[in-house]
């Protein structure tokens, strides 16, 4: 150690100030490397991430976007459906209320005839019965009943006002006299001036109603008088046995033929298929699609393009899905829906890349975006690059004036404090204020800091130690407690493989470590199969143990026999005599007789069961609910039953499944429950509730559990397998 004037070489300052010049150099050196190689992992980890992110928005768009197609095609085309069927259905109602009325006209022995008008073309716009006569027909042979049947101009007008889509309503008779109502007279005249010939019985809507007795619908036709595409609904009346008359309206379809052929757009179309199977309306001009006459089109139930013959074959019966079919141009997606009263089929279509352009769209916006993104992050990362460089240039000088500066003030306190905490030991861990350290600066004030934190880390330690050992004693109780919980309720399946007549599986996913929800199934006798599906109020420890009581209870009276209702009666009893807590449980039991399939079931304020029957789908069966068990001393239970067919299935479960809800607090519902449940209707068990449960947890995406998640599903089998031992 040299001493130059007042400069002290090799001193302890000087050790303290090449310490601190060469760790301030090693850490900002040490600094910018780590934010060079951060730097590059950031980069790299953001395309990664941006392709992963454009792959999962690919894949969930494209999921979304199909749940869009379908619900909206689903929404759009039955109210299409609906629409058009309602107004073949009013007129169906309105051609047989005229036949009525007709029929009691004609019947009418005391009917006085009424005057009426042959067609007039200056009447030509003005609505009113006109008569025409065919050929050869002796007019005043029939004029009573003509008189008669014109009697009925008032109705006809009635119904021609009541809707603007009605082109016409009319009386045929069999002797060849023809009543109708419109507007348009002037069009029953050739253009010489020459009245139109017609006779009702040449006409096929005629021959029709009388071959069928009943109320018949035509196919799409031209109307003779205008042209205008349309459909005839007519019906024969019969006085005495006879034929009397035949009544009927006719339907302009322009403007769903209209419609229809303007719908092709962005890819969709509409298209109508009648009873036969041939198309037509259609905007299409090619294809299988395309609107042929009718001696010429084909029946597309029998078209060689299979997903199209099914889709309109299963279209006649009822509302399909959507379904993917392969036309000429492409692939579409595509659905039909039933027109009941006629017995037509209205098709609608999108194109598949229509569809799927949006997520095309939204993958491109999203590149975009991203590249705009990494490209900003790369300038503004040289930028920061930069400053960090400066800025720990300046921290440097700083460092380096600092350590000239305090150097001398801080180096003997400190040495006296570095050396009391290297005598520290364990068991004797904390540092106490000495008078060395008195240094009337922030030496003596860090010097008590750090007494004061020595003494309340000591004090934290054995605390820490403590609640450690606490919590390693209650999470092993826990745990115990949880293996208790599991081992009480059945949990080995098959749970009886030597019996045939059935299959039983269950399962419970606990909200906590323990759960207020159970499950148990057990044979009363060898016929007779206890199945029980409860829910405990609260959660965790509490309800735990309230449910192991009710478990032992309930099993313990339902094994001295009784029906449902008495065994929760009795098990009501037993909980009320000694509920200081008022706890209460919700309870299904139903007792199954295997050899007859007759269940006979109580429920105690919980879930509706779920039953399928034999090559059906499973429904909620909505059963009577009494008082939840521990409520009120005294309840009495009702039984209901009902028989399972070899093939049923029965489903009970808590309300932990209907309940369990996702992030956006939406819950999963019964009617998801059913539809998860349809999923797999003719799995075992044991896939139901797997099925059931992978849909859930697919609802919820990771949100927290709530409530306990407990299922119950049984298959009734029969006698029809081997017998038992």
């Amino acid at each position: 150690m040299k001493r130059i004037k007042n400069l002290v070489i090799g001193g302890i300052e000087t050790k303290l100030f090449n310490l601190i010049l060469i760790t301030v150099l090693v850490l900002s050196a040490a600094f910018l490397a780590v934010t060079l190689i951060h730097g590059r992992m950031l980069n790299q980890l953001t395309e990664e991430t941006g392709q992963r992110q454009r792959e999962a928005i690919g894949q969930n768009t494209g999921m979304v976007m199909d749940a869009v197609v379908e619900k909206s095609m689903g929404e759009s085309l039955v109210l299409r459906a609906s629409v058009s069927d309602e107004m073949f259905s009013d007129l169906a109602d309105r051609v047989e209320m005229l036949a009525a009325c007709t029929e009691k006209a004609l019947s009418d022995p005391a009917a006085s005839p009424a005057p009426y008008a042959a067609p007039d073309p200056a009447r030509d716009g003005e609505t009113y019965a006109q008569m025409i006569l065919a050929d050869g027909v002796d007019e005043s042979a029939i004029a009573d009943k003509l008189g008669i049947v014109a009697g009925m101009s008032w109705m006809m007008q009635a119904m021609y006002d009541s809707s603007e889509e009605v082109s016409s309503c009319f009386i045929g008779l069999p002797e060849g006299a023809f009543l109708i109502t419109d507007d348009r007279s002037g069009q029953k005249f050739d253009a010489d001036g020459s009245p139109i010939g017609y006779d009702p019985r040449t006409r096929f809507w005629y021959d029709l109603a009388v071959e069928n007795r009943g109320l018949v619908f035509t196919d799409v036709e031209e109307d003779a008088f205008t042209g205008d595409v349309g459909i005839v609904c007519a019906m024969p009346v019969y006085v005495d046995g006879r034929l009397a008359a035949v009544v009927g309206s006719d339907l302009f379809l322009t403007g769903m033929r209209d419609s229809v052929e303007a719908s092709e757009a962005d890819g969709s179309f509409l298209c109508v298929v009648n009873h036969n199977g041939h198309v037509v309306f259609s905007p299409r001009e090619t294809g299988v699609l395309k609107v042929m006459p009718s001696a010429d089109a084909w029946d597309l139930r029998e078209n060689a393009n299979e997903a199209l013959a099914r889709l309109v074959t299963d279209a006649m019966t009822g509302p399909t899905g959507v379904r993917e079919v392969k036309l000429v141009d492409g692939w579409y997606y595509m659905m039909g829906t039933p027109l009941d009263t006629v017995g037509w089929v209205l098709l609608s279509a999108v194109s598949r890349d229509a569809a799927a352009e949006p997520v095309r769209l939204l993958e491109e916006g999203y590149s975009q975006i991203e590249r705009e993104a990494v490209e900003s992050y790369r300038t503004r990362s040289a930028g920061s690059n930069t400053a960090i460089a400066v800025l720990t240039a300046v921290l440097l000088l700083a460092a380096l004036a600092v350590a000239l500066v305090m150097g001398r003030r801080i180096v003997r306190p400190l040495n006296t404090i570095t050396n009391r905490i290297s005598q520290l030991r364990e068991g004797d861990l904390e540092f106490k204020m000495e008078d060395a350290y008195r240094t009337g600066d922030e030496i003596e004030v860090l010097a008590e800091s750090f007494a004061d934190l020595s003494h309340k880390t000591v004090e934290y330690v054995q605390h820490v130690q403590t609640v450690t050992a606490e919590k390693e004693r209650i999470g092993t109780e826990l745990e115990m407690a949880t293996r208790i919980q599991s081992a009480m309720m059945p949990h080995v399946f098959p749970a009886f493989p030597g019996r045939s007549e059935f299959d039983i599986c269950a399962t419970m996913d606990p909200a906590r470590e323990v759960g207020g929800d159970f499950y148990d199934f057990f044979l009363v006798d060898d016929d007779r199969l206890c199945m029980v599906m409860a829910d405990v109020s609260g959660k965790g420890v509490p309800a735990a143990l309230f449910m192991m009581a009710c478990k032992i209870i309930l099993q313990s009276v339902a094994m001295l026999g009784g029906s449902p209702a008495e065994i929760l009666t009795r098990t009501n009893q037993a909980i009320c005599s000694n509920n200081q807590e008022e706890m209460f449980i919700t309870v299904w039991l139903g007792i199954l007789e295997l050899s007859t399939g007759k269940l006979t079931a109580a429920n105690a304020g919980h879930e509706y069961p779920v039953i399928m029957e034999p090559d059906g789908r499973f429904e909620l069966y909505r059963d009577k609910h009494g008082l939840v068990v521990g409520a009120m001393d005294g309840v009495k239970y009702r039984d209901y039953e009902m028989t399972l067919k070899p093939g049923a299935r029965l489903f009970v479960y808590t309300d932990g499944v209907p309940e369990a809800a996702n992030a956006e607090k939406e819950m999963f519902g019964l009617t998801r429950m059913v539809t998860a449940l349809n999923k797999v209707r003719t799995g075992t068990p044991e896939e139901i509730l797997a099925g059931v449960s992978r849909d859930v947890n697919r609802f919820v995406m990771g949100a927290e559990q709530f409530d306990d998640i407990t299922m119950l599903c049984l298959e009734y089998k029969g006698n029809g397998g081997e017998e038992h031992e």
